[in-house]
């Protein structure tokens, strides 16, 4: 997969932040060479995020994201500063960017606070050092004028840099070795996207053959017939959740067998919080509120697993009257106290720290958080099968007594 064709998820998130006219769009102008913010001296320009996807040398490929003013005004400016607030908790770098001539602000206080309270890596931008009027830049604060260009190539390598060493993170490729044969069952539906496989699908297929595997995929109406060859002894089988029941009978029992979704969860971090939330399943009662929640915002087809099979699966699985609510793309509750349970979606259009975010922010409520993979594998009858290829998780399965 090529830089220009790296989903939105597995990029690093920059956020720039900081009050009305500190220079904002000019820098992130000036740091991506092009004009993607518009630029101009009246206070509050910039009215709602601003998202460029590019490569940025030497960091890599990036979203780069101008804010609105954190010191924004009025009705309509508190809605502002609430969406910078839910940049803020998810991006994997903040640029606090401060205007030289006023110095540092108390708006630009109570962000470095949040910043450090969240443990982003940041950086203080000094920009406008150009001017007459500029103050001494603080410590490790990086000097800029977008007028004159001085400091922005320096500025994109302190960026670089900011961005820690992460271990390596895999998707199926540590749970196999070079050479192991993986069947991987993608079925092909009216929900399935035209002429191409799920994200989800890509990135297990490219981790795979990144380990040396021999990734063999197939529809789940030709599952039997493929593990009826000859030679055919998968070392893992891996299978959209949806088809779980049926895999399942079709796969022998000695052959480990997970979905893509328990696999996303795994990735972006929520995996063992999504197995304890599971349990919030089977104690769900008439009334209940349950939120679904997707990182994408796809065309609904009429079959959807987020707003209908799911949905459908749980009142018939609980036999009880529920209230299911459902959230997509950047919209995600700040108050979940009214929900009983948040089965999300595996996050692949997220990035991990935007999971973390939201799975955070139910833990601290009270509200059980889970997955998709994880409800279905449960209602299904699959769950612990599921859980096998990972021992640690297979064992707080039965601690919890799912």
């Amino acid at each position: 997969m090529s830089l220009n064709e790296t989903p939105s998820g597995e990029r690093t998130h920059i956020g720039f932040f900081g009050a009305r006219n500190a220079g904002k769009s000019s820098l992130v102008n000036a740091v991506t060479d092009q004009d993607l913010a518009v630029v101009s001296d009246v206070k509050g320009t910039t009215t709602d995020p601003v998202r460029k996807a590019m490569e940025l040398l030497p960091l890599g490929p990036v979203v780069v994201i101008d804010t609105p003013g954190f010191d924004d005004e009025g009705s309509l400016g508190l809605e502002r500063v609430k969406k910078t607030r839910g940049i803020l908790e998810t991006c994997d770098i903040a640029v606090l960017v401060a205007d030289a001539s006023a110095g540092l602000t108390d708006t630009d206080r109570e962000l470095l606070s949040l910043i450090r309270e969240r443990g982003i890596p940041f950086l203080t931008v000094w920009n406008k050092a150009d001017l007459a009027a500029a103050r001494p830049a603080p410590a490790d604060a990086a000097e800029t004028s977008c007028l004159t260009g001085a400091g922005i190539p320096a500025l994109k390598e302190r960026l670089a840099r900011l961005l820690p060493e992460k271990a390596e993170r895999r998707l199926a490729g540590d749970l196999v070795s070079p050479g192991d044969l993986c069947v991987l069952v993608c079925p092909i539906d009216e929900s399935a996207p035209k002429g191409r496989l799920i994200l989800p699908q890509q990135l297990v297929i490219r981790d795979l053959l990144d380990r040396g595997a021999l990734p063999l995929v197939c529809r789940d109406t030709e599952l039997k017939a493929a593990l009826a060859r000859p030679g055919i002894t998968p070392a893992l089988v891996i299978t959209d959740s949806q088809a779980f029941k049926a895999v399942s009978a079709a796969v022998p029992d000695d052959i480990p067998l997970t979905s893509f979704s328990i696999l996303m969860a795994r990735y972006k971090g929520f995996l063992e919080t999504a197995v304890r939330g599971i349990r919030a399943v089977r104690g769900l009662r008439d009334g209940d509120r349950v939120l679904m929640a997707e990182g994408c915002t796809h065309h609904r087809q009429c079959n959807d697993i987020g707003t209908v099979r799911i949905p459908r699966w749980l009142r018939a699985w609980t036999g009880k009257e529920l209230t299911v609510e459902t959230c997509s793309g950047q919209a995600f509750p700040e108050d979940l106290s009214s929900f009983r349970l948040v089965i999300h979606c595996g996050g692949c259009m997220l990035t991990e720290n935007a999971v973390l975010s939201r799975m955070d922010r139910a833990v601290r409520q009270g509200v059980p958080f889970t997955n998709y993979g994880i409800a279905i594998a449960c209602m299904t009858g699959t769950l612990e099968r599921s859980l096998r290829p990972f021992p640690r998780l297979h064992r707080l399965l039965t601690e919890a007594e799912v």
